[in-house]
């Protein structure tokens, strides 16, 4: 009986291999870079009537619909750079960038100039060197124009006062402001020239005003010399 039973198993595993079909899906979904959603598909829908008089009637609906719905893609995290300590004059600075296809970030420390000439100048002054220590803040255009503005010119090759204002004024290419200072210097001989050439206009005015008087003085005195004569002419 079992051997029947086992048989007949046999002869429909093997109908239904044969005989019956793989199904497949009508609609497609493919992820990328997030998430991604398809629908297709095609309907059709189809419906006759017969009538008892002979009449039919066809009615035929097709629907299909397509959807493709793409998801932005995460957040490129541009990474943090720390100093480590309050006693580094370093600033971290980081960017990041992403796009659908690609993301990228990065960082790096920067070396903050001001605070290191800051705290040489501090240990220097702790070690006493006063001079050093203002030196070394002179190297700072701000600072090298507050202290000429204020008649105590930077040091220079170990001259201060008279003597060091002296030679900046001679090695003036080797001012922390020298641009600064050559604009400016041609801002004020620009504005000199317009001074001295508005002088010169209100002194020729002067001269011509003067001129116009005298030449009126001269007339007088001639006219008044006239009225003499002829005073003097009719008394004879």
């Amino acid at each position: 009986m079992n051997y029947y039973f086992t048989g007949i198993l046999i002869i429909l595993m093997t109908l239904l291999a044969f005989c019956v079909k793989p199904a497949y899906g009508g609609s497609t979904q493919t992820n990328t870079s997030g998430s991604n959603t398809a629908i297709e598909g095609g309907y059709t829908s189809t419906a006759t009537t017969t009538y008892q008089s002979g009449s039919e009637s066809t009615s035929t609906t097709n629907n299909t619909t397509n959807s493709d719905i793409k998801s932005s893609p995460p957040s490129a995290s541009a990474p943090s750079y720390n100093s480590m300590t309050q006693d580094v004059c370093a600033v971290g600075v980081s960017a990041g960038i992403q796009t659908f296809g690609i993301g990228l970030s990065g960082g790096k420390h920067v070396i903050d100039e001001n605070c290191e000439r800051l705290k040489l100048a501090r240990i220097l002054n702790d070690f006493g060197m006063k001079v050093a220590a203002v030196a070394i803040l002179c190297q700072d255009e701000r600072v090298f124009e507050s202290m000429i503005q204020a008649g105590t010119p930077c040091p220079i090759d170990g001259r201060i006062g008279k003597e060091a204002q002296a030679l900046w004024s001679k090695y003036d290419h080797e001012r922390p402001d020298y641009d600064l200072y050559v604009k400016r210097m041609k801002a004020r001989e620009k504005k000199e020239q317009a001074i001295a050439k508005e002088k010169a206009l209100i002194d020729k005015k002067r001269l011509e005003e003067e001129v116009k008087m005298t030449k009126e003085l001269e007339k007088q005195d001639k006219e008044t010399a006239r009225e003499e004569l002829k005073n003097l002419i009719k008394v004879k």
